[in-house]
């Protein structure tokens, strides 16, 4: 048998925000097709039409594009394989759930919502399967002439497979090895429902995966219980020779606990579990997402990946290429993976040294003209109110360590735009001393023949005054911080003042001196 091409898909459905852990599905998926040179696939799973939410699937589309993870086909990317909308295929859904009733493997059941709600009251362990179907509203009870009728008269009826007790299903799952199941533990899972002429998620999938040639399904640990049940289809129709590989993978923990990771560990701890903001069209309510919150996506990409795959190596940073070069499913791992968000902070700040200094002045400006400082095209003395970008540039390559958002720029720059109007009291308390005013003047005298472009030759001239009069570098240094900053933060003091320039760094410990006394 021809060895087939990998064909693997990303297949959410629109109920909402796409969630962190669906973002992960979605990048395993995309390194372990691009890893064997094969295609992915973006299918809408739309069956369930009470649980639609508006906007949910542009939501996903922008989450995945920010994020770089390409599909080579599906909705919005065309394909010979398509529809790709699964609210779009019902006419090929039905065609198979005629197919496996005409088979004997799936049958009609006319039992209403009130009937299996009073076998529940009754039976609270109450399951529909080959020891109850019989006692039921189905085709298997009623005569074929009955049946007709119902139909014909427009009676609501499910259609349900029929597992047959007695079995071994086993899976061969590309993480955890073989997975054994009874059939006896399984219920007659309803496959169509004529109320919305749908079909269920089983029979959808099942069908789709099959006529998409999809050689793989890589999906959450949360779905390995369905599974047996998809197996029993494929063999139902008769495809086990295209029956895809399966690779259920671990959970998403929460950060401080056992448990599956959910939007209320985000709101409880403080961090994204969204990759973009969403808004609730319902509620209006806002849950924040890792775009906005600041986060680079390659960051993103970069901290999933090692969340349930580990490379074999000490290696953290990966780009994409370096990711699908060496992803490979088997080093994936059964058991649930912890979701550090400090480790993802961790990773951002990383990409934040890594970044260009001129990319990443494009992202602070918008934070500088907030600020009322217009960024202009030629260089001009420190007034504070203009600067040029090459100015930020210099202001990045000091404090992009001090970073891990964008949105931290301001915070940790402030004072290379404006002079300190105020002075943090606690820092005054502990650097401001008494000999700090006439030890300012003094060294400003020893700064006067400066033009301010050589930083180690200013911090050498003021190191031979502190120790020709014995006062060591502390003192008058950490007032002169104080005097230019407004508080005791920032980095070296002299790349600071090389930056503001010599007016403007007398006029601020002038000013200080002034205030202070």
């Amino acid at each position: 048998m021809q060895e087939r091409k990998v064909r693997v898909r990303f297949a959410p459905s629109p109920t909402g925000a796409l969630h962190i852990g669906g973002v992960r599905t979605a990048l395993y998926n995309y390194l372990f097709a691009k890893r064997q040179g094969g295609d992915m696939i973006f299918r809408i799973e739309d069956t369930d039409s009470k649980r639609f939410v508006p906007g949910a699937e542009d939501y996903i589309v922008e989450s995945l594009t920010w994020l770089g993870i390409k599909f080579d086909e599906g909705v919005g990317f065309g394909g010979s394989h398509g529809p790709y909308r699964q609210s779009e295929r019902r006419e090929i859904y039905r065609q198979y759930v005629d197919e496996l009733v005409a088979r004997g493997a799936a049958y009609y059941a006319f039992d209403t919502a009130e009937e299996l709600e009073a076998r529940h009251t009754v039976d609270a362990n109450f399951q529909y399967d080959a020891r109850t179907r019989m006692s039921m509203v189905n085709s298997l009870t009623l005569s074929s002439e009955e049946v007709k009728l119902r139909i014909e008269r427009g009676d609501i009826y499910t259609v349900r497979f029929k597992i047959e007790p007695g079995q071994t299903i086993t899976i061969h799952d590309m993480i955890r090895g073989e997975v054994l199941y009874k059939s006896d533990v399984l219920d007659d899972k309803v496959l169509y429902k004529s109320a919305d002429q749908l079909p269920t998620y089983h029979l959808a999938n099942v069908v789709d995966d099959h006529l998409m040639e999809v050689t793989h399904v890589i999906r959450g640990e949360e779905w390995l219980p369905s599974t047996p049940l998809h197996i029993l289809l494929y063999r139902a129709f008769g495809w086990e020779e295209t029956m895809p590989q399966f690779a259920h993978l671990p959970l998403l923990l929460k950060p401080d606990g056992k448990g599956k990771l959910s939007k209320r560990d985000g709101d409880r701890l403080n961090f994204p579990v969204f990759p973009l903001d969403w808004i609730d069209p319902a509620t209006g309510s806002l849950s924040k997402g890792y775009r906005e919150a600041g986060y680079f996506p390659e960051a993103v990409i970069n901290f999933l990946a090692l969340l349930g795959w580990n490379p074999g190596t000490e290696q953290e940073m990966f780009t994409m290429d370096e990711l699908i070069e060496q992803f490979s499913i088997d080093r994936c791992s059964k058991a649930g993976a912890k979701f550090d968000y400090e480790k993802g902070k961790w990773f951002n700040h990383q990409y934040m040294l890594l970044k260009d200094n001129s990319a990443l002045a494009d992202m602070v400006i918008p934070f500088i003209e907030k600020e009322g400082i217009e960024i202009v095209a030629d260089e001009m003395p420190f007034d504070g109110k203009h600067c040029t970008k090459a100015y930020v540039e210099k202001v990045l390559a000091l404090i992009k360590d001090r970073m891990i958002f964008v949105q931290d720029f301001w915070a940790n720059a402030s004072f290379f735009f404006k002079s300190p109007e105020a002075y943090d009291e606690k820092t005054v308390a502990k650097r401001w001393k008494p000999e700090s005013a006439r030890q300012m003047g003094e060294l400003l005298e020893v700064l006067e023949p400066f033009d301010f472009s050589d930083p180690v030759a200013m911090e050498e001239a003021a190191k031979a005054w502190t120790e020709a009069n014995g006062y060591g570098m502390g003192i008058p240094m950490n007032a002169f911080r104080l005097a230019v900053v407004g508080e005791g933060k920032g980095p070296h003091i002299f790349h600071i003042v090389e930056l503001i320039g010599k007016e403007e760094t007398f006029r601020r410990v002038k000013r200080c001196v002034e205030v202070l006394g």
